[in-house]
């Protein structure tokens, strides 16, 4: 069912099943880029992807860092979950992971009480497909029938953040991909300063963190911008997990010594550091934007 998803006006080409159709270079190239910024999330876990498990007992764990951010979010957020995969040709892999990726995006938007909402498309209908290409959902199994399409996009306000392309062997990834989108584009959203306002120190910043800065192409320096950011976020979040859990801690010893002030400082102490690792996570994403931009000014201006 299509619900509530943008429309696109322009047709696309009536030819999308050929494997020569001209927008396959740009699927490809696409899937490319997703694939190398989800491999550097991929190195995070040392163990191996684990199923999310799909009955009510045992629902989707979402980690402190994600809690953290979405418990604060400032403004409202949608998440369009792009699930459009035909019955033959996609493995089942693929369609059993999809369904895992939907219990992962109801929980994110159960634990943000109000903040998120989730809009699904499961529609190979054209109108869904124009909706998926308008928010950068890269196209697949063009060579074996319909397009399909397995991404999400997250909006907040005018701030648009694609996950392009999900896959089942980056399903770890997915979490923390899919948690720095919505801290990145919420951040933007609250009012990241114009390229024209950015300040010299960010400017000097970005050419310190790009290796022979001339030389490297717009797309190529953002890309080392993007990952830059994800690692800084990666770091803070392994972090936060240590924080909160020792806080956890703390208010439990408080309960076993039955110390109702002691359970009230714990509490805010878990409290204040929910918080701090809120604010901490957005101001990395913001940063990241803000180097982006002012990489986008640089390049423009450039003789």
């Amino acid at each position: 069912m299509m619900n509530a998803l943008p429309k696109n006006n322009n047709k696309p080409e009536d030819k999308r099943r050929l494997a020569g159709n001209p927008r396959l270079k740009f699927v490809i190239l696409a899937l490319v880029f997703f694939l190398a910024g989800v491999a550097l999330s991929a190195f995070w876990f040392s163990r191996p992807p684990a199923p999310v498990a799909s009955d009510s007992e045992n629902p989707v764990a979402l980690s402190e860092a994600t809690k953290a951010v979405l418990q604060h979010l400032d403004s409202p957020v949608e998440i369009r979950f792009y699930s459009m995969l035909a019955a033959s040709g996609v493995p089942d892999s693929v369609q059993a992971y999809a369904g895992r990726a939907g219990q992962l995006l109801a929980q994110y938007e159960q634990v943000a009480g109000g903040k998120v909402r989730v809009v699904r498309c499961d529609s190979l209908a054209e109108a869904g497909a124009n909706a998926a290409e308008a928010d950068g959902i890269s196209a697949f199994n063009m060579d074996k029938g319909d397009a399909c399409f397995l991404g999400i996009a997250v909006v907040c306000g005018n701030q648009k953040e694609s996950l392009p392309r999900l896959a089942p062997e980056w399903e770890q990834a997915l979490e923390p991909d899919l948690t720095r989108a919505i801290a990145r584009a919420a951040a933007a959203k609250q009012g990241a300063p114009s390229p024209a306002r950015i300040d010299s120190a960010t400017l000097e910043a970005v050419r310190r963190s790009i290796p022979n800065f001339d030389a490297v192409s717009l797309q190529e320096g953002t890309q080392v911008l993007r990952e830059a950011g994800r690692t800084q976020f990666q770091q803070a979040t392994v972090e936060i997990q240590a924080q909160v859990k020792e806080a956890r801690q703390r208010f439990l010893q408080a309960q076993a010594g039955q110390s109702e002030a002691a359970q009230q400082a714990a509490r805010e102490q878990l409290r204040r550091v929910q918080s701090e690792a809120a604010d901490r996570l957005k101001q990395i994403a913001l940063n990241s934007h803000l180097q982006i931009a002012a990489l986008q000014q640089i390049k423009q201006t450039a003789p």
